[in-house]
Formats: structure tokens, C-alpha cells, sequence
């Protein structure tokens, strides 16, 4: 474990492997802490000669966590503790990996990249600053389920788990969800996590700048991973990043939604393994 500071925030991370290795810096999405990378996710692409740093988003996980509903961030503060993950850890070469908002991170990194980034692979991800056709977006079901929020009794850890546990089914969608795995994946968050509620503070990040079309300006190697199931930000939206973001990747996971389920890491190592590989 190693802590990095951000002007008045602490970040909580993780290292896997040798920093000999080609590193892999995971940015994960909203209201997610380190903990939504797997260990047998890391612990693969470590044994694989790969140096991956995993870490808790600010208001998540270890990571500075403030009372909900009292931050006034933006995306950009996010993109802001990346940079200084990398820099704290002195990478001269590294491979950003983003998931969901973690994918809006990476893209606005990508569109103005530090000459140490080597390339960038969005999983679950929609473009940033679409201006298309329109796209697919969150299910009512969804938005229903974040409307019971205000009423949750975070002093009850049965409801708490319930409300979280009801968030990774309509993750899953249509791909096959496996409640007792998802009940002890969010224990271990509560047990992990001093201030789970502050996570959903990610629920009120603007962005500070118009980033239009800002998708059409990466040039960075990019390799895009989705779930063909994916019912929070479907397939379509991968479809467009892969379609044009110049040479862009597309890697479709079978039976995946929004999520990193272990029948699809063979599926993801190869890809992204291959991509580093690819672009040094």
C-alpha cells in the first residue's frame, strides 16, 4: 500500500508485481474504490510481467472521504489524482486502463497525453463528449433504484447490503448474476470502506469544461473492451469509441454487463496483454 497526495487529498493505492514491468495504472468508475478490480484480475496481469496499480477514487474506499452530499467536485479533480498517482510512483512509461467513468478519465487524459503514456484501453466506456446520433443510456430501472437512496438507513448493514447488492444486479442486465458472490464483494466493501456513503458523491461531479467531440482529438493507441450485455452504457457505445478513435480496438466480452466477471478474463488478459504488448 502506498499513499499519494493531492493537494489537500490522499489517495489509497496498490501495487501488483515489479516496477521493472510495463505498468498498468487502473482507473476505476464512479462510486468505486480499488476493490472493483479484482485480485485475480491484478494478480493475472502481474504474473504476466505487468507492474498495476490499483486505487481508491477520493470518497471511496481509504481514500480522503468527505460527509455525502458536501463536495463540489469535477471530473477533472479526478483526472488531477491520476496524474499524481503517476507521478508519486515515477512511471517514465505507463498504460492508462479506465472503466465506465474511469473511461471518461482516460479519454480526457488522452486528448492532451503526458509524453509517458504509452497508450489507453477503455472497458465499459462511452465517448467522451458524444455529439452522434443518440446512444443508449442508463435504464428507467436504474434511476429508480438511485431514487431510494435518500431513505437508506446506513446504520442498518442488511438494507445497506441489499441496496448495494440490487446495484450490481442491474449492472449484470441480462448476463448471469451470482447474488452470494455480489453479497460478499459488497461485505468486503463495508468492511473495507470507514465512509461508504461518501462514495456517492461521485453522483454530483460535473465537468469544469465543454469537452464536445472531445473523443474525435485522441490519437493515443487505443484498444476498447465492452460487455456485450452491458446495460448501463450498451454495446453501442463501445461500437462508436472503437469507430472513431483512429486504429481504436474493439474486444466484445460474451455474457458480460457492466462489470469484470471472471468468466471473462481470459476474454480481457488477451486483449489488453496484447495491446501493451503492441505499443511498448
Amino acid at each position: 500500500m502506498q499513499s499519494v497526495q493531492n493537494g489537500a487529498i490522499t489517495l489509497e493505492t496498490e501495487s501488483f508485481g515489479s516496477p521493472d514491468h510495463p505498468a498498468i495504472l487502473l482507473v476505476m468508475g464512479a462510486t468505486t474504490s480499488k476493490l472493483g478490480w479484482p485480485d485475480a484480475l491484478c494478480e493475472a496481469l502481474a504474473a504476466s510481467g505487468h507492474y498495476v496499480i490499483r486505487f481508491d477514487h477520493r470518497d471511496t474506499g481509504r481514500s480522503t472521504s468527505r460527509p455525502f452530499g458536501t463536495t463540489a467536485d469535477t471530473v477533472e479533480d479526478l483526472v488531477t489524482d491520476v496524474l499524481a498517482i503517476a507521478r508519486a510512483y515515477k512511471l517514465t512509461r505507463y498504460h492508462l486502463v479506465g472503466m465506465s467513468l474511469g473511461g471518461f478519465i482516460t479519454q480526457m487524459i488522452a486528448t492532451n497525453p503526458p509524453p509517458e503514456l504509452a497508450s489507453i484501453t477503455l472497458i465499459a466506456a462511452e465517448p467522451l463528449g458524444w455529439d452522434g446520433a443518440e446512444l443508449p443510456t442508463l435504464p428507467p430501472e436504474f434511476f429508480a433504484h438511485f431514487g431510494g437512496l435518500a431513505d437508506l438507513d446506513w446504520s442498518t448493514r442488511e438494507d445497506v447490503i441489499a441496496f448495494l447488492v440490487e446495484i450490481q444486479r442491474l449492472s449484470t442486465g441480462k448476463a448471469p448474476f451470482d447474488p452470494a458472490l455480489a453479497r460478499a464483494d459488497v461485505e468486503r466493501l463495508l468492511d473495507y470502506a470507514p465512509s461508504v456513503p461518501s462514495m456517492f458523491n461521485h453522483a454530483s461531479l460535473t465537468t469544469a469544461r465543454d469537452w464536445t467531440g472531445a473523443y474525435k482529438r485522441i490519437a493515443v493507441p487505443t484498444l476498447v473492451i465492452h460487455g456485450k450485455l452491458d446495460p448501463l452504457l450498451p454495446l453501442p457505445s463501445g461500437e462508436a469509441l472503437a469507430h472513431h478513435i483512429p486504429h481504436a480496438k474493439l474486444t466484445v466480452l460474451a455474457n458480460t454487463g457492466h462489470e469484470l466477471p471472471t468468466h471473462a478474463f481470459p476474454t480481457l488478459l488477451t486483449a489488453l496483454t496484447t495491446h501493451v504488448r503492441e505499443n511498448g
